[in-house]
């Protein structure tokens, strides 16, 4: 036998036992990479990652329809009662500046015709010409028909009806309701008097009126001091959509650097509204205290005074008041205009000779003059007659303020008030207690609750 043959069989049988030889197979050789080579590693495991994922949804599928179901069953219900009902749908549009009525009654949702329809058929009632920016329009669809109102100011309402079915439009005049709210606040000063007010609840309009009240007696500007504490008793007054109208005090206290200052709001039979202390006197004196509120004094009365723009020293005869450009001034009391207009470095300038004779007040400096101010014109106490700013020789927005007593400039920090309003009348005393002495007694409650009305 060859050698070719020699390792593959042989045809020599083994007398023992027989035997049969297969051919050696050659073993297969592994592809030239190896999954075990570190280089590998990222694609196994993105690979597991997947198959993991995959896994997971596959197995959780179930339970999140099964939750998916649940929710279901809980929402639906409701929304097929909201689409089952068919509530009246509304739409609200607010004039706004350069408005006509049809503009606005088109972004309701009218054609140019129908709006024109419906400013007619609101002429009898109130003409739409008149509407005024801020104020709403409101259209309400329903089953009934087509409503359209309009909020004419806080009492009175236009409204204006088209039934199902019809083409024409019914107009009327609604009352408004009004809805109003006692309360009791009280606070401490810690910065400005707006913001520890504010604190309280109050609106800007009902810290300006206990201002008022007190105008006579504190000077805001320079006698107020942290620690300081005011309680009132006061009403609100809301529309039927609750926007805040306007606030009454009924009874303040203001307790200012120990002194204590109250007031109490009392109804004369003839109707009158006048405040009073607790025991019947007027609050309203001869002058105010300061004659722009919510400032500070920059400068005092002084014999000698450096002057801020001319470098030199010489007399500063009067008191003045930082405050913002274009904060109103007030006439300190009644009087007359006896000069306006502009007088060198004190640039804008008006001069009040008040009803005593004897007292003139002036005011310097002035940005701009209030309307209707001029020599000759008669002006009440507190009435505005110009703006802060800075003309003439100023560096900076403030009040240049002089008292004069007989044409001679005295320091208007010192002097003394007196009383010009009268007092409750003996006649009525016994209906001034009546009626102010539950006030009094409403504002040392401790409680600052508040009572709907």
């Amino acid at each position: 036998m060859s050698n070719a043959f020699k390792h593959d069989f042989s045809d020599q049988v083994p007398a023992s036992k027989p035997r049969i030889r297969l051919p050696k197979v050659k073993p297969i050789k592994a592809p030239k990479f190896n999954l075990l080579s570190a280089r590998w590693y990222p694609l196994l495991g993105a690979l597991a990652g997947f198959f993991f994922i995959l896994l997971f949804i596959g197995g959780a599928g179930q339970d999140a329809r099964a939750r998916m179901s649940v929710e279901h069953t809980e929402w639906l219900p409701v929304e097929m009662n909201t689409l089952e009902a068919d509530g009246p749908q509304e739409l609200i549009v607010h004039v706004q500046a350069g408005d006509s009525a049809g503009a606005a009654l088109m972004r309701l949702g009218f054609n140019r015709t129908t709006s024109h329809r419906i400013i007619q058929a609101a002429k009898p009632s109130y003409k739409l010409k008149n509407i005024h920016v801020g104020h709403a329009f409101k259209r309400i669809d329903s089953t009934a028909g087509v409503e359209v109102m309009y909020n004419i100011d806080a009492k009175k309402r236009l409204h204006l009806l088209q039934k199902e079915g019809q083409k024409s439009w019914l107009a009327s005049i609604q009352k408004r309701k009004i809805l109003s709210r006692h309360r009791l606040a009280s606070g401490t000063i810690d910065g400005s008097l707006f913001a520890s007010a504010e604190r309280t609840g109050m609106d800007q309009r009902t810290t300006m009126n206990l201002v008022d009240i007190f105008a006579w007696d504190i000077d805001f500007a320079r006698d107020m001091r942290s620690g300081d504490t005011f309680r009132l008793v006061y009403e609100e007054r809301f529309d039927d959509e609750g926007n805040l109208l306007e606030s009454s005090i009924f009874a303040a206290e203001f307790v200012n650097q120990g002194k204590k200052f109250q007031s109490v709001r009392y109804q004369k039979p003839n109707g009158k509204v006048d405040y009073f202390t607790p025991s019947g006197k007027g609050m309203q004196k001869t002058y105010l205290k300061a004659p722009v509120k919510f400032s500070r004094i920059s400068s005092r009365f002084r014999s000698k005074r450096k002057h801020p723009v001319l470098g030199y020293t010489r007399a500063h005869r009067g008191v003045d008041y930082a405050a913002r450009s274009g904060t109103p001034i007030h006439a300190l009391g009644n009087g007359k205009v006896v000069f306006k207009g502009w007088k060198s470095g004190y640039g804008r300038f008006i001069q009040i000779q008040h009803n005593t004779r004897e007292h003139s007040t002036a005011y310097a400096h002035m940005r701009s003059f209030a309307k209707g101010i001029k020599k000759g014109t008669r002006v009440k106490q507190g009435q505005t007659i110009g703006y802060v700013g800075m003309s003439g020789l100023a560096t900076g927005p403030h009040l240049h303020f002089e008292f004069r007593s007989r044409g001679r400039a005295v320091n208007p920090l010192t002097v003394k008030l007196k009383h010009q309003s009268a007092p409750v009348p003996r006649s009525q005393i016994k209906h001034f207690k009546q009626q102010t002495a539950p006030l009094m007694g409403q504002l040392q409650q401790e409680k600052s609750d508040s009572l709907w009305g």
